[in-house]
C-alpha cells in the first residue's frame, strides 16, 4: 500500500489506499464478469477445511488489504457456485449484471438510508418510481404500490402480512390458507412466522400439469366453511421453482373473488416473463391479484438481494406495518412523503431499487425483453435435444425456460448424472422429484447462455448417463 496511511483507528484508508484498493476490486470483477463462462461452474467446499479458514478471531493489528483481496481469490471465490455463470442452470440461476454490481457499490458506498424521505428522499423517489413501473407492467391499478425487499421469501411474508391485517383483522383463528404441493417453500415459512399453525395450511395436491386444481381447491374452501373455520387465503405460482408451471390465474381470481379470498400471486421467478409476449399469454389473470412476490435477482438479471412485493391498494400495507414512534415524529410531518419504513418490517434498508433503476436505464426495456425471450428459447431447445436421444424421458416439457426430465428408470442414476456434472465442472444442474421420480432441471435464464452451450450440456449429460 501507499505510504501515505490513514490513521486505522478512524477506520479509514488514505486517498491513495483507497484508489489502489479500489481500482484492484473493480479489475477483478471487470474479469470476473468476462472471464466467468470460460472457467468451471463452481466448486462445493470441504466444510471442514473452509470452517478452519475462517474460524479464527480478527488481528489486533490490521492487514494489509492486497493481502486480504489475495485471500479472497485463493479462499473465497474459487470455492462457490457461479450462479452467474453462463452454463448454471441448478435452482434458480443469479444471472446479475455489472451495471447492478456497481450499483451496489454506489448506495453501499454513500450509505445510503432508504427507510424514510427524511433520511433519504431521492432514494425513496427512485424506489417509488421503480415501484410504480412494475405495477404499470403487472396491471395493477393507479392505488398500487409495493416495496423492496430481500428475495422473494420476505416478498411473501410481507403479502402474507397485509392480507391477515386487511381480512382478519390479525384474528387469526381458524383461519385457513390455500395453496399447491409445488409451491415455493417460503410461503409455508412465511404462515409459520405470522402464527399459523400446520392445521390451517391446506397444502393441496397439484394437477398433471403440476397446477393447482380448481376443482380441489373449491372442493377443500367449502369443506372448511362446512366445519366452521374461515378460508381467507389463496396463494396462486407464476413460475413454480419445480417445473416453471403457472396456476390457472384467472380461474383462480375468479374462485376467490366469490369466495372473498385474498389472492397472491408468488411471481419470484416467473413475474418478470411479464414483460414479454410469451409471459402475457401465459400469465393472464395476472392483474387480477391482491399481492405479487417477483424477484428481480431472477428474471430482471440483478445482483443478490433484490426482492419486490406489490399490492393492488397499496394503503393496505401501510395500515399493516405503519408504527409512528416518538422518535420518528420529524419523519411524518407530510402525507405526500413516501416512507418506505411504512411499508413493511425494516426501518434500516438499503437502496436496492438503485441497481434495477440504473439497469433498465442502461440497457432498455427492449434489451431486457429480448433477454427473456431467450430463457424461453434455451428450455426449448434443450427439450428438442433431450428428445432427439434415445433414453431421455421429459417430466415436464419447457415452460418459463424450466424442463425437467430424466434418463432410464433408476433414480440413484439421476443423482450420480448431478454429481459426475459438478466433477466435470462444464455446466451444473440439480435435480427434484415429481410425482415421486427423481428429475433432472435445467433453468435457462441467464442472457449470456448460448445455443452451443445448451447443445454441449446435453452431449456431456447424454455421455455420463450412457458411460453410468
Amino acid at each position: 500500500m501507499n505510504d501515505s496511511s490513514a490513521d486505522r483507528s478512524r477506520i479509514a484508508l488514505s486517498r491513495d489506499e483507497m484508489r489502489e484498493f479500489g481500482y484492484q476490486v473493480v479489475d477483478l470483477l471487470v474479469e470476473h464478469f468476462a472471464n466467468v463462462r470460460n472457467g468451471p461452474v463452481g466448486a462445493k467446499a470441504d466444510p471442514a477445511r473452509m470452517v478452519a479458514l475462517f474460524d479464527q478471531d480478527p488481528p489486533e493489528a490490521g492487514r494489509d488489504p492486497n493481502d486480504l483481496l489475495a485471500q479472497l481469490e485463493r479462499d473465497v471465490f474459487p470455492n462457490n457456485l457461479h450462479v452467474d455463470h453462463p452454463r448454471f442452470f441448478a435452482f434458480v440461476p443469479g444471472p446479475n449484471n455489472f451495471v447492478s454490481t456497481m450499483a451496489d457499490a454506489l448506495a453501499a458506498g454513500f450509505n445510503i438510508f432508504n427507510g424514510t424521505w427524511l433520511g433519504g428522499s431521492a432514494a425513496a423517489a427512485v424506489e417509488l418510481g421503480v415501484v410504480r413501473w412494475l405495477c404499470r407492467i403487472c396491471g395493477f391499478p393507479d392505488a398500487a404500490g409495493g416495496l423492496f425487499l430481500s428475495g422473494g421469501s420476505m416478498a411473501n411474508l410481507t403479502a402474507l402480512v397485509a392480507a391477515r391485517h386487511s381480512l382478519l383483522k390479525d384474528r387469526i383463528e381458524g383461519a385457513t390458507v390455500y395453496f399447491s404441493d409445488q409451491t415455493h417453500s417460503s410461503v409455508e415459512r412465511a404462515l409459520r412466522v405470522i402464527g399459523f399453525l400446520p392445521e390451517q395450511m391446506r397444502k393441496l395436491p397439484s394437477d398433471e400439469h403440476f397446477r393447482l386444481s380448481i376443482q380441489t381447491l373449491r372442493a377443500a374452501i367449502a369443506d372448511d366453511r362446512a366445519k366452521g373455520l374461515r378460508p381467507f387465503c389463496v396463494v396462486a405460482n407464476a413460475g413454480t421453482t419445480n417445473t416453471g408451471a403457472v396456476d390457472p390465474l384467472n380461474e383462480l381470481a375468479d374462485l376467490a373473488e366469490k369466495e372473498k379470498l385474498w389472492l397472491h400471486i408468488d411471481g419470484a421467478f416467473g413475474a418478470a416473463a411479464i414483460l414479454s409476449e410469451r409471459g402475457k399469454e401465459l400469465l393472464k389473470g395476472f392483474e387480477r391479484a391482491d399481492s405479487i412476490s417477483l424477484d428481480p435477482h431472477k428474471w430482471l438479471f440483478q445482483s443478490f438481494e433484490c426482492g419486490c412485493v406489490l399490492v393492488r391498494d397499496a394503503a393496505l400495507l401501510k395500515s399493516a406495518f405503519q408504527i409512528k414512534p416518538d422518535y420518528l415524529r420529524d419523519v411524518h410531518r407530510s402525507v405526500e412523503e413516501f416512507n418506505p419504513c411504512d411499508y413493511g418490517v425494516q426501518l434500516t434498508r438499503s437502496f436496492r431499487a438503485l441497481k434495477v433503476w440504473l439497469s433498465l436505464q442502461t440497457f432498455g426495456v427492449a434489451a431486457f425483453r429480448e433477454a427473456i425471450t431467450r430463457g424461453f428459447e434455451l428450455a426449448e431447445l434443450a427439450e428438442r435435444e433431450l428428445r432427439a436421444r434415445q433414453g431421455w424421458e421429459i417430466l415436464s416439457p419447457a415452460q418459463m425456460a424450466t424442463v425437467c426430465f430424466r434418463f432410464g428408470n433408476d433414480d440413484a442414476l439421476q443423482t450420480r448424472l448431478v454429481d459426475e456434472m459438478m466433477k466435470d465442472g462444464y455446466a451444473l444442474l440439480t435435480s427434484t422429484e415429481l410425482r415421486g421420480a427423481v428429475a433432472l432441471r435445467l433453468c435457462t435464464i441467464n442472457p449470456r447462455t448460448t445455443e452451443q452451450d445448451i447443445i454441449e450440456t446435453v452431449e456431456r449429460l447424454d455421455k455420463f448417463a450412457r458411460k453410468l
